[in-house]
């Protein structure tokens, strides 16, 4: 015999009327909103692996055989770190093959750039940037194989073995500040395993970024899932009452909410590959993307909108256990859905692993990253349990008729009234953990300064008269010091040389970069490098996690707002028989706004201010366990967080008084 389930769920579904429709269309729209958001942070995840990777040709890696000399520098122009890669063919071994983006191994006295730094080259006067390198008749290109960015600024030097650049007491003398910014090896090959410093961090920050936004995109698709929900169960317990069993009870709601949900997430993934030119356009790090990057491939696009396909279909069924198993308590709506002692008990102990975890000393990105996972998921279990406990305290000191309406569904339906907030509370523990996490070094003493190291001092002291020769015929006004090999204060650390103080130049980079390269052909040992080299290593992550922040803060309340009037909408469509019915008892609608409106305020303010400490705390933790410090504007950011999240919320109630306003404008029909 063939079953009744399908027929019946379209004919349910076609006959839901005009709100019924609105349900649906809203839940769909909720899908793609996250299965666009999911697909996003998996490219970002995804993508910043493969930037990394092709970055780790320019690392040299030493060979037994080898057939090359190659060696690493980083220079620096208006800021942005230039990675020059020099390169010379040992004699009498043979050819070594060409680095990633080269058509061939270059020939001494040529020069490979990167279209960035082309462009760069041609719009910066010589005496800025171009004099730094030998002089060639043109320049050849490095392809998209051999850049992790279009923005990326590289250029690959053919030189010849002798060349200063590539001997051996370079290598020996290098400086303090070397760290993944210098090296020099012979080579046969370009297949090292360490990536570049610029892009490092990059997928580790990204995957941060992806942890503390899934929360609340599960939140989003849950609250989808749940649209319509007292409609639903209304309907579906009238036919349990009429004979259905609960297996087709769950099998009409598997359905319906599954093809909800797969058109929402397939409209989402579509969006995700129509922007993906501009996604790809969006900076991060070491600058914009190539567009092939940013696709994560048809298994991650079919595994995304399965997965809130299932979410929304899961969620949907679990809202009919009464269903199943009371439909009569469902009909007469005589169940108050009432939390456990558990679910306490259950967040006490995961808040005392993570204050364990934490407070023995510096914790591995994975450790930091599973203690989100595990905070995220007790504080989704504990918020159903405080909105109960809260609904009740509420109502017994009520003196109002709005806060008592609020509080008794506070209490009636701790879960519903949960959801409804529950984005912008995790949202809460983003904004605090961020806007603290500003972190950096202290390099202020560095500024306008220009570091050249020699091999001793009595080359210092003959190397300064050069120094101020050329920064004259540069136009530069300068302050020339040698310093001795026992000074650790300064841009050298130790390292013999000449500190160059800049005057003047505090209005632009112009003379910082002439600087720099007025004394590149003085500097035989090492580059002349200055403040942004010697900060290189700690910006690196500290500009990683202002970047994600930043995304992730904009994120998180864009979702959770959307979370948020989502669920609104949906409370006031499911409870409009309630509506009416205190219309005609009559409440005036003022007081039914403001109770709606109590009713979400009420746990926001008293879970909010919970997750936005703890995300405070977190932020604490990074910082010790990378060795910084909080900064002190961190206090204003959060206070800007906690308003964007005020008004978002406000923006969210206010959004669903019109709906309310026409569910009840005619309450003896709507109560019927």
């Amino acid at each position: 015999m063939r079953s009744p389930v399908l027929p019946l769920t379209w004919h349910l579904a076609r006959s839901s009327g005009r709100r019924g429709l609105q349900s649906q269309l809203l839940a769909a729209g909720a899908a793609a909103v996250g299965a666009f958001v999911l697909l996003v942070m998996i490219a970002a995840c995804a993508g910043s692996g493969t930037r990394a990777d092709r970055t780790a040709w320019r690392s040299p890696e030493p060979a037994r055989d080898g057939t090359a000399v190659q060696a690493l520098a980083t220079t620096y122009v208006r800021h942005e770190p230039l990675t020059v890669v020099s390169l010379a063919q040992l004699p009498g071994r043979p050819p070594t093959p060409a680095p990633p983006g080269l058509a061939a191994f270059p020939r001494q006295g040529e020069m490979y750039v990167s279209p960035a730094l082309a462009k760069l080259l041609d719009r910066l006067p010589a005496r800025q940037l171009a004099d730094r390198f030998p002089r060639v008749r043109e320049y050849g290109t490095i392809g998209a194989a051999g850049l992790a960015s279009p923005d990326e600024l590289v250029a690959v030097v053919g030189r010849d073995p002798a060349d200063p650049a590539l001997s051996e007491a370079a290598a020996d003398s290098a400086s303090w500040f070397d760290e993944d910014q210098a090296a020099r090896a012979v080579v046969a090959g370009f297949s090292s395993g360490k990536v570049s410093l610029a892009t490092a961090p990059d997928r580790t920050m990204a995957l941060l970024g992806v942890v503390l936004l899934g929360m609340p995109v599960v939140v989003l698709a849950a609250a989808a899932g749940r649209l319509g929900a007292a409609r639903r169960e209304q309907r579906l317990a009238a036919l349990r009452l009429a004979g259905a069993t609960p297996r087709q009870i769950l099998a009409m709601t598997a359905l319906e909410a599954a093809a909800v949900g797969a058109a929402g997430a397939l409209t989402g993934a579509l969006a995700y590959l129509a922007l993906l030119p501009i996604l790809a356009r969006v900076p991060y790090g070491i600058g914009s993307w190539y567009t092939a990057e940013l696709w994560v491939g048809l298994p991650w696009l079919a595994a995304v909108a399965a997965a809130v396909t299932v979410l929304i279909t899961v969620s949907s069924v679990s809202m009919l256990r009464q269903v199943a198993t009371s439909p009569l308590g469902v009909a007469q709506q005589a169940d108050p859905r009432r939390t456990r002692w558990i679910r306490a008990a259950v967040f006490v102990a995961a808040m005392a692993c993570v204050f364990r975890s934490t407070g023995g000393g510096e914790l591995k990105t994975r450790q930091l990253l599973g203690l989100l996972v595990l905070f995220y998921g007790a504080f989704w279990l504990f918020g159903p349990w405080v909105v109960d406990r809260l609904g009740r305290i509420v109502g017994r000191f009520a003196r109002r008729p709005a806060t008592l309406l609020a509080a008794r569904r506070l209490s009636d339906d701790p879960r519903g009234a949960w959801r409804t907030v529950s984005g912008l509370v995790l949202a809460g523990f983003a904004a605090g953990f961020f806007s603290v996490s500003q972190i950096g070094a202290d390099a202020a003493q560095y500024r306008d300064q220009v570091a050249v190291i020699t091999e001793s001092g009595a080359q210092a002291r003959h190397t300064a008269a050069e120094a101020r020769a050329a920064l004259a015929r540069s136009g530069v006004t300068a302050t020339v010091t040698v310093a001795g090999e026992d000074e650790f204060g300064n841009l050298l650390a130790g390292s013999p040389g000449l500190i160059v103080r800049i005057s003047g130049g505090s209005g632009g980079t112009e003379h910082l970069d002439t600087a720099v390269t007025a004394l590149t052909p003085l500097a035989r040992v090492h580059a002349p490098y200055t403040r942004d080299y010697a900060t290189a290593y700690e910006r690196a992550s500290i500009d990683r996690i202002g970047e994600v922040s930043t995304a992730t803060l904009a994120l998180s309340f864009l979702v959770a707002t959307a979370s948020a009037g989502l669920t609104a909408a949906a409370n006031v469509l499911d409870r409009r028989r309630v509506y009416g019915l205190l219309r005609l008892a009559g409440t005036p609608l003022q007081v039914l706004d403001r109770a709606r409106a109590r009713e979400t305020v009420l746990p926001l303010v008293v879970l909010a201010g919970g997750t936005t400490a703890m995300g405070v705390y977190g932020s604490y933790q990074l910082n010790k366990a990378v060795g910084a410090t909080i900064d002190a504007t961190g206090a204003l950011q959060l206070a800007a967080c906690v308003v964007v999240g005020a008004l978002a919320m406000v923006a969210a109630i206010g959004a669903g008084r019109p709906l309310l306003r026409r569910v009840t404008a005619d309450p003896a029909h709507t109560t019927d």
